[in-house]
């Protein structure tokens, strides 16, 4: 698990952030939602997002990297890769699984307000 891990934290941001945006998209959902929620939970900009985007910056960077994390995404509950995301141990596979579980609730089309647990 922990090379499984560290396999995933080595990936391009660039390569991994399209594929959440085309798993919103498929749902009706935009770019900018994936935005908005990426923003909510890592503390960066939509702008940051955007340059970090064409850059070299790895997923577990982008993660480690995130000017002020959430408070409020330890209100995030439930399933993702069959895996409770409140019940993960390792920090850094929490905070991209929440990131995940943000963006599933996207694609389920819930409310912006209940994603951003307002």
């Amino acid at each position: 698990m922990i090379v499984e891990n560290e396999k995933l934290y080595g990936m391009p941001f660039a390569k991994l952030y399209p594929m959440l945006v085309a798993k919103a998209e498929k749902k009706g959902r935009t770019k900018e939602n994936v935005d908005d929620v990426t923003c909510w939970l890592t503390g960066y900009d939509r702008e940051t997002v955007n340059a970090l985007l064409n850059s070299d910056i790895t997923y577990g960077d982008f993660f480690r990297q995130a000017p002020e994390l959430n408070p409020k995404r330890r209100l995030i509950k439930g399933v993702v890769c069959g895996v409770r995301v409140e019940d993960i141990a390792e920090p850094l596979m929490q905070e991209i699984r929440y990131l995940d579980k943000l963006v599933d609730e996207l694609a389920k089309g819930k409310p912006m307000e209940k994603i951003l647990r307002a």
